[in-house]
């Protein structure tokens, strides 16, 4: 995942959020993700890194 870290990357949400817990469902929010299909842009930091690796599972990380 180190291989994000100050880059810019796509984020796209490509599964259900809807089984997830709460921290899990407050970092998709936190990454402004709001349901199947939706992406967002930016640079990856430390605090989205980690917010990363709690739901890796129902993401897709493109490098842009």
């Amino acid at each position: 995942m180190k291989e994000y870290l100050n880059k810019e990357v796509e984020i796209t949400q490509i599964k259900s959020g809807s089984k997830l817990n709460s921290k899990q469902k407050g970092s998709l929010i936190g990454l402004g993700l709001r349901g199947i299909g939706s992406k967002t842009n930016g640079v990856i930091d430390y605090c989205k890194l980690g917010m990363i690796k709690k739901i890796h599972h129902i993401i897709k990380i493109v490098k842009l």
